[in-house]
């Protein structure tokens, strides 16, 4: 199994980085191929300009150069997972931005459905769970995440993990949990 691996944050040092190289790593040993997409050292562009805006009409529209680059490189794989730092109970916007121009209509919805049966997104939060349940953060992330883009885009094996307390000094927990995430996503073949 492919999978593809996208990270978004700015610091190749962040924990954020370090799960993902636990997650890859896990799946690595399973004998797992994993390409790794560092948007920002990549310099993906976030905004949506109108080479790339949905045609509600015509779900045959052809996107620019670098969205039909990335849509291929997601078809090379069998499965997505996404990294990210939650910020501000989302993702950071240049994950925002690739899921607006990439996952586009007539590639993940609209007649279509995103390429992969399985795909996966791991947010890396500063707080604990207990802070997130006190405000239902985690239940409205899961809705905007788990049922806006993955359902959404008809994605069947889909998935949004928290892992907690990165500020709490969690750090190696959260390294852990992304480890075993990646022995089990592994594991699903």
């Amino acid at each position: 199994m492919s999978t593809l691996l996208v990270v978004a944050h700015p610091r190749r040092t962040s924990l954020t980085f370090a799960a993902a190289e636990a997650f890859a790593s896990a799946l690595d040993a399973a004998g797992e191929t994993v390409e790794w997409v560092d948007l920002v050292r990549e310099g993906f562009d976030a905004s949506l300009g109108v080479a790339d805006e949905p045609d509600w009409a015509d779900p045959r529209k052809q996107y620019s150069a670098a969205v039909a680059e990335e849509m291929d490189r997601i078809r090379r794989h069998d499965a997505t997972v996404i990294v990210f730092p939650i910020w501000w109970w989302s993702v950071p916007a240049i994950l925002k931005g690739w899921i607006d121009r990439v996952w586009n209509h007539g590639f993940a919805y609209g007649g279509a459905t995103y390429p992969h049966r399985r795909a996966w997104m791991i947010g890396i939060a500063g707080a604990t769970d207990d802070a997130y349940r006190k405000r239902g953060y985690d239940e409205a992330m899961r809705v905007q995440l788990e049922v806006g883009v993955l359902e959404y885009s008809g994605v069947i094996e889909r998935r949004l993990e928290i892992l907690y307390g990165a500020i709490e000094g969690q750090s190696a927990v959260v390294i852990e949990r992304a480890r075993t995430l990646g022995v089990e996503f592994g594991l699903m073949r």
